[in-house]
């Protein structure tokens, strides 16, 4: 974590410089963090505690809203300590760290996501045929796998931006570090992180969308 040259930390600008408008969003956004957080949890319970909620499908939505409560966890409490803060700053550790785990969230939630559509899938298309397409050890797999990409996916990316220089203004115009500004705040080569970059997207974004998309439209076309 140490091939940076004089800049050590980023200012994080945030949503306002009114403190005023600060303390609104603080509470406001506290308030939306704090339902987030129990209403997962609450579904992580009830599915936990339900034996009849012991399939694909809610195995699959525990996950996801566990993610959702890292996904949440990652940015949130920073950013709130910072609208309480006079000095609005994270390390380039830090700001590292928080990029890291927000591209192991977002690759995670996305396989996920497609993995729920093949689940629907399966069960409407095939419904006598579910229990052995569906079985315990596929849909096992499909989500350690979906989880193992999520950490490949921000390995690699977090890895190329290790070694970038950060030797230009250190203001990130958003209230979270987000790799598109650490790009835009490089001294160096960042050819290879842009690519990282663009792989991730087309794989996490685009191969959801269709993966989600080519799911339903049989969906569809079985109802119909």
């Amino acid at each position: 974590f140490r091939n940076y040259s004089t800049i050590t930390e980023f200012i994080l600008l945030g949503l306002s410089a009114n403190p005023h408008i600060q303390a609104a969003l603080f509470v406001l956004f506290l308030g939306f963090y704090l339902l987030t957080i129990m209403g997962n949890l609450l579904l992580l319970l009830v599915i936990r505690a339900d034996f009849h909620l012991h399939t694909p499908m809610y195995f699959f939505l525990s996950h996801l809203s566990f993610v959702d409560i890292c996904f949440s966890s990652v940015t949130v409490p920073k950013m709130l300590e910072n609208l309480l803060s006079q000095k609005k700053t994270i390390s380039v550790e830090g700001c590292l760290t928080q990029v890291f785990f927000v591209f192991v969230a977002a690759g995670t939630e996305a396989c996920l996501l497609s993995v729920m559509a093949y689940d629907r899938y399966a069960a409407i298309c095939h419904p006598l045929l579910y229990g052995q397409i569906m079985s315990k050890q596929l849909y096992m797999q499909l989500v350690w796998g979906s989880w193992g990409l999520g950490f490949l996916d921000a390995f690699i990316n977090i890895f190329l931006a290790m070694k970038m220089v950060f030797c230009k203004a250190q203001i990130i115009p958003h209230y979270s570090c987000e790799m598109p500004s650490l790009l835009s705040l490089s001294c160096s080569d960042i050819s290879r992180n842009l690519i990282a970059l663009l792989c991730s997207t087309i794989l996490h974004g685009l191969g959801t969308f269709l993966l989600v998309f080519l799911s339903y439209v049989r969906i569809i076309a079985t109802i119909l």
